[in-house]
């Protein structure tokens, strides 16, 4: 079972949790939401600490895997930016829709490529949390995506390796 938790007010959660079901075969569903994440900003750098984002998502208390998304910009320690993040270990994931929409750039709006993107982030790093890593084919899902463009350019499914790496992760076969 997958859980999609909104941080603050987010729109595309039922296209997120029909997106999910699709890839990962599995139950979705919105459970609850939690308040803009005040406690992680940096003021000098503007943006929000994505790991005390994803520690707080995991004290939540559902039985399954949790994925928050915010709509904040998000950091790690050592990284300009981050679209998101996942811990394998606490079975929680964190994406950002800020830098997924076109506008962010100064671009018109663009609904459908917003919420393509929104779609891979969030299959990506729930990859991760079913515990496969960053793969070499840049049309798979689960290439890393270190630019918009990286993200733009694959697509929102597992390529053949990683999607029989996911079902013997998930079901041992």
């Amino acid at each position: 079972m997958i859980f999609i938790i909104s941080i603050g007010q987010i729109k595309i959660l039922d296209h997120l949790k029909k997106e999910l079901k699709d890839r990962f075969n599995s139950r979705v569903e919105i459970e609850g939401s939690m308040e803009k994440p005040d406690y992680a900003f940096n003021p000098a750098r503007k943006q929000h600490l994505a790991p005390a984002i994803l520690e707080k998502i995991s004290k939540i208390k559902l039985d399954g895997i949790k994925l928050g998304v915010a709509d904040v910009d998000l950091y790690d320690r050592g990284l300009n930016f981050v679209f998101g993040e996942a811990s394998p270990l606490t079975r929680t994931a964190l994406i950002s829709l800020t830098r997924l929409r076109p506008e962010y750039y100064g671009l018109a709006e663009n609904e459908a490529l917003f919420k393509e993107r929104a779609a891979k982030e969030a299959v990506h790093e729930l990859g991760h949390v079913f515990g496969l890593p960053h793969c070499s084919d840049p049309e798979c899902v689960m290439h890393f995506s270190n630019s918009l463009w990286d993200t733009d350019k694959k697509n929102s499914f597992f390529c053949s390796l990683c999607k029989k790496k996911l079902k013997k992760l998930r079901f041992g076969r």
